[in-house]
């Protein structure tokens, strides 16, 4: 089992060899193969080249053949063809470990530096070269932002153990603060829009590019390289002002004229020409690119690749990709897309829609007709030449921006890596057709970018216009504004269309509301019939147990009145009268012994209950039922005989 120490050296050994980067992924491939370095080394890189042999065992691996590369003659190539396969070695030793490259954004003020180093370079190192950026003494520079302890000036990075890319910060206590309206005017010369209107020598064309204050020398060099096919080392200019003396400076602090700065460009005569010969030959040459990105840039035209220049793979000197390689959800490699085509051409660019093809489809077509609009669909490509001058000089144009931001949804897609590409002819077959995918599918990369101007129909989506990228901000405006007439004339027919409907929607919506009003009215009323009908029946029914109970009360009543007596009684008897309101009357004796209230329940029993009528006397006109019903018809004074009269209560 190897010690921690071994298994350091073995993954340092390991992630040199493949290019792995990710520690973590590393680790677990080592311990697929029990930190057997070459039996892991065999099961990532396809075994092709010779044969690699473990110190473990005696067993022969088939394996890449490791070491420095040997640009051999034919004669050496003879002469070491029989030694086809490596000596025996310990695993570390297999090959010699290559420098790990690490990526450093350090952050000063309002400035961002990219800084890229070995991993056996020290903080000073980094700090050596903030102090030619940002012209700063090392001295003075406090470099914060490490996740580990103490660090100081002769820390070796690698024993940082530090991941790939890395995110620092500047602070220079010891340093004043920059004056604040010195700041300002350097600021709104990094916001102003620069036109560069250069001339190709050999050629004798002109261009008017424009660039932000903050863009650089080099980055005009890199344009200029698309535009000419010029190399940024092969490169000769005339026009610079004496302050430009570096390519890292921005165009604001340069010293080139606003709005517009003339210059001249050629192509050396010798491409290893020192800058001294060149000012020698002529003086009036300002400068000559010598910066470390220009050997990236030309090492192609030796044969060597990027990456084989310092021993790193050329991956990581490119820039980030615009947008994961097979990415599941289309709305985060949107959202990724724009982010590194913010960084990468500033801020000032179209608007692109985040989210699904078909979700712009939703946006732009199928809203009302006054609302829709044209779809641009920008097709990204890292590959092409023209990809960086159409980005940052067409579609990064101020014009452009607006006016697609008015009149357009831009959705936008990176068609370098093959499974998006691949993807993407996908959804075109799905909503433009075979033959749209097919005039996509045979475009060259160097006819990249492109921009599709689609505009929706009623029963499909129609291309109205391929753009290509080797074209003009005026003839891409001119292109986008034919794309506008052609939509416009559609929209108004659709507008048309759509109040027509909305009218005959709006009568019917009208007539259905007026037929819901009649059965709601009609409903109402049937309801209201229906609640006084039972209301009715209701009442009808009170009025029906009243009289059922009052009928019952006046036949108790009756049942319980003492007999009448007769004429020839010998007891003393009291003859009534008594008229109901109605005029009717009706008569009885009663004995004059008998109660009052016998009266009351007589009268009750024809209908007439004491609660509800009074009983009245004539002579002295008098409220009978006033009297106490105890007391007997001699007592007050209903003898011998007596008329009385029924009156309703109040």
């Amino acid at each position: 089992m190897a010690s921690n120490m071994d298994r350091e050296m073995i993954l340092a050994d390991f992630q040199a060899c493949t290019g792995i980067e990710n520690i973590d992924e590393a680790i677990t491939l080592l311990e697929q193969n029990n930190w057997d370095l070459v039996a892991a080394i065999n099961g990532v890189i396809p075994q092709e080249n010779g044969i690699l042999q473990s110190e473990y065992g005696g067993e022969t691996l088939q394996g890449p053949a490791y070491g420095p590369t040997s640009h051999s003659t034919a004669a050496s190539s003879a002469s070491s063809s029989s030694s086809a396969f490596r000596h025996v070695v310990p695993s570390r030793q297999i090959v010699e470990r290559q420098p790990r490259m690490l990526d450093f954004r350090v952050e000063y003020r309002d400035r961002n530096v990219d800084v890229v180093l070995e991993d056996s370079s020290t903080v000073g190192d980094i700090k050596h070269i903030l102090e030619n950026e940002l012209q700063i003494p090392a001295s003075k520079m406090l470099l914060k932002g490490w996740k580990t302890g103490d660090v100081d000036d002769s820390t070796v990075l690698k024993t940082l153990h530090l991941p790939k890319n890395n995110s620092l910060y500047v602070l220079t206590p010891d340093l004043p603060p920059p004056s604040s309206s010195h700041s300002g005017a350097l600021q709104e010369s990094l916001n102003q829009n620069y036109m560069l209107i250069i001339t190709h020598r050999e050629v004798q064309r002109e261009y008017n590019l424009n660039f932000s204050g903050s863009s650089t020398i080099q980055e005009v060099k890199r344009n200029v390289y698309d535009l000419t096919s010029i190399p940024v080392r092969h490169q000769q200019w005339e026009g610079w002002p004496p302050s430009a003396t570096d390519d890292s400076m921005t165009l604001a602090v340069s010293g080139v004229n606003f709005p517009c700065h003339r210059l001249t460009v050629g192509r050396r005569s010798s491409p290893v020409q020192t800058r001294e010969q060149s000012e020698e030959q002529c003086t009036d040459v300002h400068m000559v690119s010598d910066s470390d990105g220009d050997d990236f840039e030309d090492a192609t035209e030796f044969g060597v690749d990027d990456g084989e220049m310092f021993g790193v793979a050329s991956s990581a000197l490119r820039k980030s990709p615009m947008m994961p390689e097979n990415a599941e959800n289309e709305g985060d490699a949107l959202l990724q897309f724009t982010a590194e085509f913010s960084s990468r051409y500033g801020d000032c660019h179209p608007v692109y829609f985040i989210g699904s093809l078909e979700a712009a489809f939703q946006e732009a077509f199928y809203g009302k007709a006054r609302d829709r609009k044209l779809l641009a669909i920008y097709l990204h490509h890292d590959e092409s030449v023209l990809t960086n001058v159409f980005c940052s000089q067409m579609l990064c144009a101020e014009s452009i921006v607006s006016y697609l931001s008015q009149n357009f949804i831009t959705w936008a897609w990176d068609m370098t890596k093959e499974a998006n590409r691949a993807r993407f002819l996908t959804m075109c077959t799905r909503h433009f057709g075979s033959v749209v995918a097919q005039t996509i599918r045979t475009q060259k990369t160097d006819q990249f970018p492109l921009f599709l101007i689609i505009m929706g129909k009623r029963s499909s989506n129609e291309v109205l216009n391929v753009i290509q990228g080797n074209t003009t901000v005026d003839e891409l405006m001119m292109r986008l504004m034919a794309a506008m007439e052609i939509f416009s004339a559609q929209q108004q027919e659709d507008i048309k269309d759509e109040d027509e409907r909305e009218a005959r929607e709006n009568v019917k919506r009208e007539q259905d509301e007026a037929y819901r009003i009649s059965l709601e009215a009609d409903r109402a009323k049937r309801e209201a019939q229906e609640r006084e009908m039972a209301e009715q029946f209701r009442l009808e029914q009170i009025r029906k147990e009243q009289e059922e109970e009052r009928e019952a009360i006046r036949l108790s009543l009756e049942q319980s009145l003492p007999p009448e007596p007769k004429e020839e009684s010998t007891e003393s008897v009291s003859k009534l009268r008594i008229r109901t309101p109605s005029g009717e009357f009706f008569e009885r004796r009663f004995l004059a012994s008998s109660k009052l209230q016998v009266v009351f329940d007589f009268v009750a029993s024809k209908g007439y209950p004491w609660e509800e009528y009074k009983l009245l006397g004539t002579f002295p006109r008098r409220d009978v039922t006033q009297l106490d019903p105890n007391k007997s018809l001699l007592e007050v004074k209903l003898y011998p005989q007596e008329t009385l009269f029924l009156e309703a209560k109040e």
